[in-house]
């Protein structure tokens, strides 16, 4: 219980307090360069993985169709105008001849500079925490697929349900004889889902990726709403910009889309790496204080402490 009020009152911090830690974590551990690595895997994971998609859905005709045209329709609502042009383009040119080898080929390279991605947010996740890796190579890189795997099986989900979720309500309310709240209260609760499906993209990434044992979800979950909200508010905020400020084509012509979709794979890396930052500084707040199950700074699990810890203690006497 000590735990859990813990983890939702910050650790014991101010509010005030809390912000001088993140800027000051936000600084040293190099947050934005991390975060331009980040949006450099993901640009190149993206083409791979659309290339993918697109052959993939070219074996299934009319379905194909529609599921390419709701993908993209939804993609639009997401990223920034420009930059979805550039992928509505090249979506529209890789499309025009699917076949097996291509199936292969992109799953296998979105798979691997994905991997990376993951990779890269692992060192970035054990900055935040203040550990170093001590995994094996093999056994990092079997996580970093793995997680790139489930990561997918979310984004999937959170996608089905955009799609076909009105379709998923009205079946229900005909076959069950439900009223027109049902229909009305499940396009709510569809999108509450997907929201849900994103957040455990994020729980995933925070639980797994860093060198950690026997982490508890609850010391997760505050960087993982954080996350969710900034990346939704980000997105939000630099296509209502675009939307009305778009210089970015005017100065570099054909490369502005380019450059639009890199700065908002940016941001999103941005948003993944701040979460985590929250969260280790809340946890090593909580543990300062006395929370049984928190982990200190470099501290990897209970008993486990390292020099750094011993000094973190000291400096902060209970």
């Amino acid at each position: 219980m000590t735990d859990v009020i813990s983890a939702w009152k910050i650790g014991g911090l101010s509010w005030t307090e809390l912000g001088k830690r993140l800027w000051k974590k936000f600084n040293d551990d190099d947050v934005l360069n991390r975060a331009a690595i980040l949006s450099f895997y993901f640009l190149l994971a993206l083409f791979p993985l659309l290339l993918f998609l697109t052959a993939l859905l070219g074996y299934f005709a009319e379905v194909g169709t529609e599921l390419r045209r709701n993908l993209l329709t939804n993609l639009d609502s997401i990223v920034p105008g420009s930059a979805f042009e550039l992928i509505d383009t090249t979506v529209a040119e890789i499309s025009a001849n699917s076949g097996g080898g291509k199936l292969s080929f992109g799953l296998l390279t979105a798979l691997w500079f994905a991997s990376s991605g993951m990779g890269a947010i692992i060192e970035a996740l054990n900055v935040a925490y203040d550990i170093k890796e001590s995994r094996p190579y093999w056994k990092r890189t079997l996580l970093a697929i793995v997680l790139t795997i489930a990561l997918a099986g979310s984004i999937i989900a959170a996608l089905a349900l955009m799609f076909y979720g009105n379709r998923i309500g009205e079946t229900m309310a005909s076959s069950y004889g439900f009223s027109m709240a049902f229909t009305i209260t499940w396009k709510i609760v569809q999108w509450l889902f997907v929201l849900a499906f994103v957040f455990i993209a994020f729980e995933l990434i925070y639980y797994f990726a860093p060198d950690l044992h026997e982490q508890k979800m609850l010391w997760l979950t505050p960087g993982a709403v954080l996350s969710v909200i900034l990346w939704l508010l980000v997105s939000f905020l630099f296509g209502t910009y675009l939307e009305y400020f778009n210089t970015y084509s005017r100065i570099y012509g054909s490369l502005g889309a380019v450059i639009i979709l890199m700065l908002w794979l940016y941001m999103t890396g941005v948003a993944i790496i701040i979460g985590g930052e929250f969260n280790s500084i809340i946890e090593h707040a909580a543990a300062l204080a006395g929370a049984p199950e928190a982990k200190e700074p470099g501290e990897k699990s209970p008993g486990e402490q390292s020099d750094k810890a011993h000094a973190a203690r000291a400096s902060h006497p209970r």
